[in-house]
């Protein structure tokens, strides 16, 4: 996806079962996308966060969420 995003207003979002480190992957939904990014990466703005299609994550999540065990790690 080539769509340029303003990350300046962005709420960054990490697992509950992070415990709040930082080593997690982040979530941010913003201007109809979906940004993710490393939380180690947070604080470097030359790293760009990787996005993908609103309707992408829906579908990837609720894969995970329905079971399909091969997106997990073994």
């Amino acid at each position: 996806m080539n769509k340029k995003i303003d990350f300046t207003d962005a709420e960054w979002a990490k697992s509950e079962h992070s415990n709040g480190g930082n080593n997690c992957l982040e979530v941010a939904f913003i201007d109809g996308v979906v940004a993710l990014r490393d939380s180690n990466d947070a604080d470097d703005p030359s790293i760009e966060p990787t996005i993908v299609s609103e309707k992408d994550y829906l579908l990837f999540t609720r894969s995970i969420q329905e079971g399909q065990k091969n997106l997990l790690l073994p």
